[in-house]
């Protein structure tokens, strides 16, 4: 089940049951919030994307969770082992932030007295501009990138539902790779962004359950001149039903199965994120040391309400096995896991 291919077609049916479960190298689903049957309260839209090379990274997010909005701006320094996160909280959005069902074309605009966000994508290339006033004490921060898609290439899209609610779904695709450039600044100091620089896109539509924890990881690179990249997730969902573990050479997707994180802990089970990691796989085709360079830790903690945030940005050292049996080594490869646990 976990390898069964996507067919073109609605992704939910006249009761807002998932169609089909699986994945897919394209968006081949048609979302539409309007056919969601658990309550408009539950629905949970984002884009995420992010932008970096081997000095610094940026990641914009905008959601909307219905009854609360997150626009959040980062900045990651992993010369200096520093970062910076500031997020603005919108009240009770339920869907009028007009979220594009799919990742084709589409925009998304907002606006109020300290955020201003345009993420455009005109099915060519995608624009993205995003200002924060008084993002660090009293400096604001700006962005603006210009992002493209290599010709011909693969993502990875899953059809996820979850056991506990036959109305709750996760529709993800990850779209790893792109070429990136622009720049942004925090007050006076500026981040360039060149043909060295990549960015990848997390987009999210779905209905989630209240307690989940979900693990994900993501690099991008060349080694002996050609493009690789993977995307690595569970806890997203059943899955059981379909994984997002996947290698990308040279664009075209492999299809991995299940890959396991192992973060290392102390005596007392305490996590230590910032202390070198490994991952294993069903199948012996992703074998790797993930070792971190800074941690990007965030809690939200609102009591009925929490996010408890781990992003850590490191190096990856390892084999990937592709779908024709040839090894890749990857021998510091810059990329990013994290441990995420909401109640939303």
């Amino acid at each position: 089940m976990r390898n069964q291919l996507l067919h073109p077609g609605k992704l939910l049916d006249d009761q807002g049951y998932l169609t089909e479960t699986g994945y897919a190298t394209s968006l081949v689903k048609e979302y539409s919030r309007a056919d969601i049957k658990a309550g408009n309260l539950k629905i949970k839209e984002w884009d995420y994307y992010l932008i970096y090379n081997e000095h610094y990274g940026v990641a914009l997010t905008y959601a909307d969770n219905s009854y609360m909005g997150l626009i959040s701006a980062s900045v990651i320094d992993f010369k200096n082992k520093k970062e910076k996160t500031t997020s603005v909280m919108a009240f009770m959005p339920r869907g009028k932030s007009d979220m594009p069902n799919t990742t084709d074309q589409g925009n998304i605009t907002f606006e109020n007295k300290r955020v201003r966000v345009l993420f455009d994508n005109d099915g060519r290339r995608r624009h993205l501009h995003f200002v924060m006033k008084q993002f660090d004490g009293e400096q604001d921060f700006y962005a603006d990138f210009v992002l493209t898609r290599p010709a011909n290439s693969d993502q990875i899209v899953v059809a996820t539902p979850f056991e506990q609610k036959k109305t709750a779904f996760y529709y993800n695709t990850k779209i790893i790779g792109m070429n990136a450039t622009g720049h942004a600044a925090v007050g006076n100091h500026i981040y360039s962004f060149h043909e060295d620089s990549q960015a990848l896109l997390d987009w999210g539509r779905g209905v989630w359950t209240y307690k989940n924890t979900w693990y994900w990881s993501a690099a991008y690179g060349k080694v002996n001149g050609r493009r690789v990249g993977f995307n690595l997730g569970y806890g997203f969902g059943d899955t059981s039903k379909a994984t997002e573990n996947a290698i990308f050479y040279d664009g075209k997707l492999h299809k991995l199965d299940d890959v396991t994180f192992h973060i290392p802990a102390d005596e007392k089970g305490v996590l230590m994120y910032e202390q070198p990691w490994t991952f294993t796989s069903s199948n012996h085709r992703f074998e790797a040391v993930f070792t971190p360079i800074i941690d990007r830790a965030t809690c939200t903690n609102l009591g009925m309400i929490c996010s408890d945030q781990h992003q850590v940005f490191g190096r990856f050292t390892g084999t990937l096995v592709l779908d024709d049996g040839a090894e890749v080594k990857l021998n510091h490869f810059l990329g990013f896991a994290e441990k995420v646990f909401n109640r939303w």
